[in-house]
């Protein structure tokens, strides 16, 4: 295995840090950068860093994507590179993805004269966080000279040593939504003098779930999760606040903007004949990942130089969400999946558990993987 890259791994393990708030996580990928004598810009979005190699070959521009952000969960591996921040962890292996990129500057650097192509490698913030970080970076011009775009995640399903490439529609639609109620405080004793905020969200949700249950066509897959549900201060005051902060997913966007029609319509309703008021928000929205069928052709063959054909898989569309479709919108991309299992070192959580680990051979397939690719295309695809 590459000593450096899992270094790098373990570094970005032991301090993970959420969404924008990345100052550790810059600093380390900075001082790489400046060892490799590559240069970089942090002009893009916020919180992220844009390197370039063989930034005079402009005819054709390979770009590599990776995310840096962790989760707000506790680890609960016994592993001598757990996390040291509490309620902090990288649960989805975006410590990975930026050491193979990592790993993946320093093995190009080495045969960059033999590169016929300029290579943009971007590191982002903020996957998992409400305002997307890749949003941000696209719509501040990252991908304006970017010909082609391609990144990796990290996946349980699949046996270290091996891949998953596909093309096509690989996530929902994804949106966060949020609803707020505002109502009016008083004592316990005297509930009938205010109007209960808490009372309010538990009548939207339990009529949002009914809504969704029979309104919606049996063919249309909607996943739809109230995660968070927040309100009142104390046992004996009336709140006069309460939120909830949910998630919609579907694959087809009129389904979606007609279940948030009714998510605000029922929630102004109930608001409204209890004597109180609402906010309902979209909070985030991730469209649907589509990979590029040409692309995807292209890194499966790099693939199966690297690992062998009968280790490349596929992988069903699923209603996950993923921000680097604000990226794959604008030129042709596809991420593929990284195969990170191994029951014998029982390593078998999926991501987003506080006992997600990877298998660090997966480290080097990935470095290996896109080195191939831009090989095999830096004079085009």
């Amino acid at each position: 295995m590459s000593s450096y890259a899992v270094s790098i791994r373990r570094q970005l393990h032991m301090y993970p840090e959420i969404g924008y708030d990345l100052p550790r996580t810059l600093t380390l990928v900075r001082q790489e950068l400046d060892a490799m004598g590559i240069s970089y810009t942090e002009q893009y979005g916020k919180s992220s860093i844009v390197a370039v190699l063989n930034e005079e070959k402009s005819r054709f521009t390979i770009g590599i994507r990776a995310d840096m952000d962790a989760l707000p969960i506790t680890e609960k591996n016994d592993v001598e590179y757990k996390s040291k921040i509490k309620g902090q962890m990288h649960a989805c292996g975006h410590d990975v993805h930026t050491a193979i990129l990592l790993g993946t500057i320093k093995a190009l650097n080495s045969i960059k004269d033999s590169i016929d192509c300029r290579v943009k490698f971007i590191f982002q913030p903020a996957e998992e966080y409400e305002i997307p970080g890749a949003m941000l970076m696209a719509n501040d011009g990252v991908m304006d000279d970017v010909d082609v775009i391609v990144a990796c995640h990290v996946d349980a399903i699949f046996d270290v040593g091996t891949v998953a490439v596909d093309a096509g529609m690989q996530t929902a639609n994804s949106m966060g939504f949020s609803v707020e109620m505002f109502g009016k405080s008083s004592h316990a004793a005297f509930q009938y003098r205010g109007v209960d905020a808490i009372a309010m969200c538990v009548k939207a949700y339990t009529a949002i779930e009914l809504m969704v249950a029979k309104e919606l066509p049996p063919k249309e897959v909607c996943v739809l999760n109230i995660g968070s549900f927040n309100g009142g201060k104390t046992n004996n005051v009336v709140a006069d606040y309460c939120r909830m902060y949910g998630t919609l997913r579907t694959f087809n966007m009129e389904i979606n903007s007609y279940i948030f029609k009714r998510i605000t319509g029922i929630s102004q309703a109930v608001a409204k004949e209890s004597g109180g008021n609402c906010k309902v928000s979209k909070v985030k929205f991730l469209p649907s990942l589509i990979n590029d069928e040409k692309v995807s052709q292209k890194v499966r063959l790099a693939a199966e130089k690297v690992v062998g054909k009968d280790k490349i898989f596929s992988k069903p569309c699923s209603t996950g969400g993923e921000d680097f479709s604000y990226f794959a919108q604008l030129k042709p991309g596809i991420i593929f999946r990284l195969g990170i299992k191994n029951k014998d070192k029982g390593i078998i959580s999926a991501v987003h558990m506080d006992t997600f680990d990877v298998d660090e051979s997966c480290i080097d397939i990935g470095i290996n993987i896109f080195k191939q690719f831009v090989i095999d295309n830096c004079k085009g695809i």
